[in-house]
C-alpha cells in the first residue's frame, strides 16, 4: 500500500502517543518514497540527455565537398547556386554539406527531406539567417522576411495575412489594380508595332499596382518607361545584392569592414525607397491632422497600418519601423517576383506557340473579343492558372527560398544539422526532380489541369511559394496580379519576336530568380474595336 493510501485509510486509535508514531513512520516511509521517486526520475532524464548528446555525437554531418582551411568551398562557390547545389547533389546526395568561413550551410535537394525540415521540424527552422544586407534593406531586419519567429514576427503576419493581403482587402483595392492594368494596355497600344520590353513593362504595372494599394501613388505619362528601368534597376540590384554571396555573412569578426562593399551598397539603394516612405507617410499624418472627422480617408495599405500602428490594441506593438519595412516588403517583393514570373511564362509561350494558341483560345471564350479581361474572370481559366504553374515549376522565382537557420542542432535524414547553419532548400531542383516529374525540363502546362498542385506548400513536389510557418505571405496578391495581367496581355495583344530573333529561355541566379536577357517582343492589337483599349 501507498504512503498515502496509509494516510487516508488510518485507523482510529485510542492513545496519541501511538497515533503520532504511525503518522511518524508513514511520513518517513513517504519521503523515502518521494526521495526515490525523485532520483529516479533525475536519473531517467540524466540517461535521456546523454543518449540524446550522444545520438546527435554520432549522428555524422551531411557528405559534402573538402574546402580548404578557414575558408572552407567559399572560393568554390558557382555565381549560380542553384544549378551549382543541384550538381552537387548528384554527386553527394540529396543533403549535403558545405563549410562557408565559420558557417556551415545545408543543400537540401529533396522532396522528403524538405518535408522534415519544414513540417516534422517547421518550428525548429522558423528562423532565418539574417545577412548584413537584408539588415541594411529593411530597417535592421524589423520586417517579416527576416523577423525571428516569434511574437513580433506573428504580429506582422496577422497584420499582412489576416488583414492587408486578406481576400477581403484585396477585393476592396480591385479598382486600384484595374485602373493600372488598363493604363498599361493603353500604353502597349500606342506602342502597337515597335519593339516592347516585357519585363520592364510587367515591372511598372506591378509597381504601379503595389504604389497605388499602398498609398495611390503610380508612374504616367512620359517619364513611364524612364521610370521603369530606373526603379526596376533598383529593385533588380537590391535582390541581387541580397543573394550575393557576403564575407560578412560568413566571418562576422570581418564584418565591419564590409570587404565586399555590399552593404554599403545596400544602405545607398534603400534610402531611394525610404524617402519615398517618409514623404508618403508624412503627407498622410498631415491629412489626418488636418481633418479629424476622416472625411478624406483612404482606402489604401499605408492608411491601414497607420490606424493598426494608432490603435496599439496588440501586445506586440506596430511600430513605424515596422510600418516601413511592411511598405519595403511590398515594394521588394511584390514587384519583380510578379513581374519576373510574367516575363517567364510569356518566353515560353513564345517558345511554345502551341501554348499560347490555347491559352488566347480560352480566354476568347470565357472573355470574348468584344470585351476586356476583368479579375473575376480568372476563376473560370484552368489552362492559364496551369501556365502560370508550371511556369513556377520550372522558375521558381525564389529558387532557394529564403534560408532558413535552426535555432537548436536537429536530426534532419539521420545527419546532424548544426544550430545555426543556413539551409537552402532547392526548390528549383525538387521541382525538377527526374523521379517525380515526367519529363522535367518539358514545358508542359497540361500536367496541372488535374488541380492536384496548389500553391499551399503541403505537397513537397511542388511548393514554390515555400511551405510551413514562413511561407510567402502574399501568395493571393501574387496569383491574382499574375493571372490578371498575364491574361490581359494575352488577350488584348498578339505577341512575336523581332525578325531572326530566336527564343531561348535562360535564367539568371539571384535570391530572386530572372531572365539572363530581356525579352523583346512586338505587340499587334487583337481585340475588334479600338475603344476597348481605351
Amino acid at each position: 500500500m501507498s504512503c498515502l493510501h496509509q494516510i487516508l485509510f488510518l485507523p482510529t486509535f485510542p492513545n496519541i502517543t501511538k497515533l503520532f508514531t504511525k503518522l511518524s513512520f508513514i511520513l518517513h516511509s513517504a519521503m523515502e518514497e518521494l526521495t526515490s521517486n525523485f532520483l529516479f526520475t533525475v536519473f531517467a532524464a540524466l540517461l535521456i540527455f546523454l543518449y540524446l548528446k550522444l545520438r546527435h555525437r554520432h549522428m555524422p554531418l551531411p557528405p559534402g565537398p573538402w574546402g580548404i582551411p578557414l575558408l572552407g568551398n567559399l572560393p568554390f562557390l558557382d555565381p549560380e547556386l542553384h544549378t551549382y547545389f543541384t550538381k552537387l547533389g548528384e554527386r553527394y546526395g540529396p543533403i549535403l554539406k558545405l563549410q562557408l568561413g565559420n558557417k556551415v550551410g545545408i543543400i537540401v535537394n529533396s522532396p522528403w527531406i524538405a518535408r522534415e525540415v519544414l513540417k516534422d521540424h517547421d518550428v525548429t527552422f522558423a528562423n532565418r539567417d539574417v545577412p548584413h544586407a537584408g539588415k541594411a534593406a529593411t530597417y535592421g531586419g524589423s520586417d517579416i522576411v527576416w523577423t525571428p519567429y516569434g511574437p513580433e514576427w506573428r504580429m506582422l503576419r496577422k497584420v499582412c495575412v489576416l488583414k492587408m493581403l486578406s481576400n477581403a482587402t484585396l477585393d476592396s483595392v480591385y479598382e486600384l489594380r484595374r485602373r493600372e492594368v488598363r493604363n498599361t494596355i493603353a500604353h502597349l497600344y500606342r506602342r502597337a508595332g515597335s519593339v516592347v520590353n516585357v519585363g520592364e513593362q510587367g515591372f511598372l504595372t506591378v509597381f504601379n499596382v503595389v504604389t497605388s494599394m499602398l498609398w495611390g501613388g503610380s508612374v504616367e505619362g512620359e517619364q513611364r518607361d524612364g521610370l521603369a528601368a530606373e526603379f526596376r534597376e533598383t529593385v533588380s540590384d537590391m535582390t541581387e545584392l541580397l543573394g550575393k554571396p557576403n564575407v560578412s555573412d560568413f566571418f562576422p569578426s570581418l564584418a565591419r569592414f564590409d570587404l565586399q562593399g555590399i552593404e554599403k551598397k545596400m544602405r545607398e539603394l534603400a534610402p531611394r525607397f525610404d524617402r519615398i516612405f517618409e514623404k508618403m507617410i508624412d503627407q498622410r499624418l498631415k491629412i489626418v491632422g488636418e481633418d479629424d472627422s476622416r472625411s478624406v480617408k483612404k482606402n489604401d495599405f499605408l492608411q491601414f497600418l497607420l490606424e493598426v500602428k494608432e490603435d496599439g490594441e496588440s501586445k506586440t506593438p506596430l511600430t513605424m519601423t515596422h510600418l516601413k519595412a511592411l511598405l519595403m516588403d511590398m515594394v521588394i517583393g511584390g514587384t519583380d517576383t510578379s513581374s519576373n514570373t510574367i516575363e517567364f511564362a510569356m518566353a515560353e509561350m513564345i517558345k511554345n506557340p502551341e501554348t499560347l494558341k490555347k491559352a488566347q483560345e480560352e480566354l476568347a471564350v470565357v472573355v470574348g473579343e468584344d470585351n476586356i479581361v476583368e479579375e473575376f474572370h480568372i476563376h473560370s481559366l484552368p489552362y492559364l492558372k496551369a501556365v502560370m504553374k508550371e511556369t513556377l515549376r520550372l522558375h521558381p522565382i525564389l529558387p532557394l527560398l529564403v534560408p532558413h537557420c535552426p535555432s537548436e542542432t536537429t536530426i534532419v535524414a539521420n545527419y546532424t544539422i548544426p544550430k545555426g547553419s543556413r539551409v537552402f532548400i532547392n526548390v528549383w531542383a525538387i521541382q525538377r526532380h527526374p523521379n517525380q516529374w515526367e519529363n522535367p525540363l518539358e514545358f508542359n502546362p497540361e500536367r496541372f489541369l488535374n488541380g492536384k498542385f496548389d500553391f499551399s506548400g503541403s505537397d513537397f513536389r511542388y511548393f514554390p511559394f515555400g511551405s510551413g510557418r514562413r511561407n510567402c505571405a502574399g501568395i493571393a496578391m501574387a496569383e491574382r496580379m499574375v493571372l490578371y495581367l498575364l491574361a490581359t496581355l494575352l488577350h488584348s495583344f498578339d505577341w512575336k519576336l523581332e525578325d531572326g530573333e530566336k527564343m531561348e529561355v535562360e535564367e539568371k541566379f539571384g535570391i530572386v530568380l530572372k531572365m539572363k536577357r530581356p525579352l523583346i517582343l512586338i505587340p499587334t492589337p487583337r481585340l475588334s474595336h479600338f475603344t476597348l483599349y481605351q
